[in-house]
């Protein structure tokens, strides 16, 4: 597997060019060529998962890859379909595709923060099961983002997948997380630990023009919205409303009695 990703990269160019063939061609006659700009694909995304976990992956840099030596035009989707193959089957990760032109609301008035959105980009998720994925890959220095994470999609979840900025803030101050801090102890800025998760598709940020007016809104974006992510924060949330509820039910009886 080792060898698969780093082994091909070294191997020695064709003379002939890809554009010359018709793809279907090019694969059965030139499939030293091909593995090597698959496997050049998959160290590439792997290595800026491994860099930055949860980063987003543009398909425009993994056309690139493909295409600074070789320009026939159907050889990049060619490339990055065999590459995603390949992450899932033998690394066990998904390489999710995320498009989206405009933003997941259709209010008017309202305009995308997120340039990013609209150009075609990938993210790596893992196909381990939970306990698999906790006890074997997940890093438990990166716990505290975890936390921070689910923290923030559970408050916008709970407000009904969308959030104004500002009583975003209150509720996060709450659980004694300023804007104003730049040197938290686990997270430093807090800002732009909220920043990344809109980078990473966690929030989208949109703003939104009033009578009174603009307002930074903060909704839950594709990553939030998968349905493992979702399905737990639901579930978590759930209890602790329960458990709420229950403790003010028994309090209440308390002070009546």
């Amino acid at each position: 597997m080792f060898l698969f990703v780093f082994g091909l990269g070294r191997m020695a160019t064709t003379a002939e060019n890809f554009s010359q063939f018709d793809i279907s061609e090019e694969v059965h006659a030139l499939p030293i060529e091909k593995d090597k700009l698959i496997a050049e694909v998959i160290r590439y995304v792997l290595f800026r998962n491994h860099q930055n976990a949860g980063c987003l992956i543009k398909r425009d840099e993994l056309t690139q890859l493909v295409t600074k030596n070789y320009r026939q035009r159907s050889l990049p989707a060619f490339v990055i379909n065999e590459a995603r193959s390949k992450l899932a089957s033998i690394f066990g990760y998904e390489m999710r595709e995320l498009q989206r032109s405009r933003p997941l609301s259709t209010n008017q008035g309202r305009s995308t923060q997120q340039n990013v959105a609209d150009a075609k980009s990938y993210v790596i998720i893992s196909q381990l099961p939970a306990n698999v994925h906790t006890k074997y890959v997940e890093n438990v220095n990166a716990s505290h983002l975890n936390g921070f994470t689910f923290a923030v999609i559970s408050i916008v979840h709970l407000a009904g997948g969308k959030i104004a900025e500002e009583n975003l803030w209150h509720h996060l101050r709450r659980l004694g997380l300023f804007e104003s801090n730049e040197n938290h102890p686990a997270l430093g800025s807090i800002k732009q630990a909220l920043e990344a998760l809109v980078q990473q598709r966690y929030l989208q940020k949109d703003k939104v023009s009033g009578p009174e007016g603009n307002t930074l809104i903060y909704e839950l974006a594709e990553r939030a919205l998968d349905n493992t992510i979702s399905k737990g924060v639901k579930e978590y949330t759930s209890q602790v409303q329960f458990v709420t509820k229950k403790s003010i039910i028994w309090r209440s009886s308390v002070f009546y009695v």
